[in-house]
């Protein structure tokens, strides 16, 4: 007997892990977030200071002038060669430390992408958010059959991914494109979304000792600043391809 409960799970397709077998997501749910006009201004402060601090303090990453040298950016480089991606996609942290380099600071946005940015930029880690409320039951990160409905943000036309492109995905399309360049409209998060699915990549395994530090530093200050309830955290890898990531677990009898 099989009992139909309301739950997501986040999931490693089995094609995504033959590319990359090492890969460790970090996974965290916030629930209950405030909304950014029920912060105190001298707990924004508090924010804005650490995302300067992080700006600062990610300059330790940056050892050449070139950003293509560094190593972070170019351990991602090597990563995207492993699969087609649209001209000049990058990986989110190799923009970010791209603006430090050229001394262009992250600059403030909104409380919750403060902290994300700053965890992001002190740790070298990838970081993504997404409105878990919108998701069209799972979330998949895999390799793509190419022409899945994707519609990016900021964009007015659809511009869906390539064939073997890889990508986070639902029922319903596409969620980000080139793994974590470029995110969609459908589930992109605002200042009223309230339930929030961050994800946080590691490419390297001997730095998972620093992404669980990273993981859980970003918990306590989302916890502190915004309220959230941590309603569900993890290590998502090849060993254990998937995680709960919403509602109760399935059953099957």
């Amino acid at each position: 007997m099989e009992h139909t409960q309301t739950s997501k799970e986040f999931i490693l397709d089995e094609e995504f892990i033959r590319l990359f077998p090492d890969v460790a997501i970090g996974v965290l749910v916030a629930g209950g977030i405030r909304k950014a006009e029920e912060i105190r201004e001298e707990e924004a402060a508090e924010i804005r200071a650490f995302l300067e601090s992080a700006n600062r303090e990610a300059k330790k990453f940056l050892t050449s002038e070139v950003i293509s040298e560094n190593k972070i950016p170019a351990i991602w480089r090597a990563a995207y060669k492993k699969f087609p991606t649209k001209k000049g996609a990058r990986c989110s942290i190799e923009a970010l430390l791209k603006r430090v380099l050229h001394d262009n600071p992250v600059s403030s946005i909104a409380p919750t992408v403060d902290i994300t940015n700053g965890i992001s930029l002190k740790y070298g880690f990838p970081i993504g958010a997404e409105n878990i409320d919108a998701f069209c039951g799972d979330l998949h990160l895999g390799v793509m059959k190419g022409g899945e409905a994707f519609l990016p943000l900021g964009a007015d036309e659809t511009d869906p991914p390539l064939a073997g492109e890889v990508a986070y995905y639902d029922e319903e399309g596409v969620v980000c494109r080139c793994w974590n360049w470029r995110d969609g409209q459908r589930t992109a998060v605002t200042d009223d979304t309230v339930n929030e699915f961050i994800i946080m990549e590691c490419i390297e395994p001997e730095r998972v000792g620093e992404l669980k530090e990273a993981m859980e530093e970003l918990a306590g200050l989302l916890s502190r600043y915004t309220k959230a309830t941590i309603q569900a955290s993890g290590i998502v890898t090849a060993r254990a391809p998937k995680m709960l990531i919403c509602g109760s677990p399935r059953q099957t009898e």
